[in-house]
């Protein structure tokens, strides 16, 4: 019976021990500084220097509701009542969002990128994969109805983390014109079971379920509340899901799930020769077309 116990504490211990581990892992991610991500974008041709050196741009800090500034850029065009805000991925910065501008600046559209709470020069203790990003971004679209006016027309972008954002902010924001979602999760419980599956080897249970509750401990997040896929049933501006067909890291039958739960004007692009988060990159000419098409097809291009 000693021993039984002995065991059993221990088996205690190290699943303890391990669900704290993963929490501290999930809402605070080893992130890439702003010079790290911006010497990357231009070592991989992502960013021009010169080019990206010209473009007229101001530093904006925004107040977050949660009382730390938002960094970001704002890159105007003159006399345009048209914007996008772009959102970055999980451990990176606005730099990442750099490659997508030329598609909106070239179609008229004033472009804002910004830093995710804990990531680049943006404030914040944690990370909670869209659950307090979504009224960050709620802000950011304050500030640029502010700058431009009431009567503008303002859509949001984003990437992975940032594409998962975008949507569950899509729900809470009916001022939105549109919403592209490059590479989203459709809940981030059962990514997570994913990913405990492909990159630890082990079942989800219990470890997923203690470390959930520790990192509400850490952040009151409630990752139960992260699901895109039940959000996208309350969004009401023009949705296109982007994914990449090879994507291993977030299944590209994620986005086919929402794009099957969304209701009213939707588009769906499964990116050849792709993973995470390469579908731009791999398929430039497709993908500006694309974007192009849909943003006609929406009344925002003439």
């Amino acid at each position: 019976m000693y021993i039984i116990s002995v065991v059993f504490l221990s088996m205690l211990v190290i699943l303890l021990v391990t669900s704290i581990y993963l929490s501290g892992a999930v809402v605070h991610p080893k992130t890439h500084s702003p010079d790290e991500t911006y010497r990357y974008e231009l070592e991989n041709g992502r960013i021009k220097e010169e080019e990206f050196s010209s473009l007229e741009k101001e530093e904006v800090y925004i107040e977050s509701p949660y009382g730390y500034k938002i960094y970001g850029l704002f890159f105007p065009v003159k006399d345009s009542k048209k914007a996008v805000i772009i959102c970055h991925g999980i451990t990176w910065t606005l730099y990442g969002c750099v490659k997508y501008a030329g598609m909106f600046l070239k179609r008229g559209f004033n472009v804002l990128i910004y830093d995710h709470r804990y990531h680049g020069r943006t404030g914040g203790k944690n990370t909670t994969f869209g659950f307090y990003e979504k009224n960050d971004l709620k802000t950011v679209v304050d500030w640029l109805y502010n700058r431009l006016g009431e009567d503008c027309k303002i859509g949001t972008m984003g990437e992975s983390l940032g594409a998962a954002t975008v949507l569950q902010h899509s729900a809470i924001d009916p001022r939105l014109s549109f919403c592209i979602a490059d590479c989203p999760y459709s809940d981030i419980l059962k990514l997570f079971k994913i990913r405990m599956k492909n990159d630890f080897h082990f079942p989800a249970f219990p470890v997923l379920q203690l470390a959930v509750f520790f990192a509400r401990l850490r952040t009151g997040a409630r990752f139960s509340d992260i699901s895109p896929v039940r959000d996208i049933e309350k969004c009401t501006c023009p949705v296109f899901f982007i994914h990449g067909e090879n994507d291993m890291y977030i299944p590209k039958e994620m986005s086919i799930e929402m794009y099957n739960r969304k209701k009213g004007y939707k588009k769906l692009y499964i990116a050849p020769n792709s993973e995470h988060v390469e579908s731009y990159w791999n398929n430039r000419e497709e993908y500006d077309k694309l974007v192009g098409d849909f943003l006609m097809e929406i009344g925002l291009l003439t």
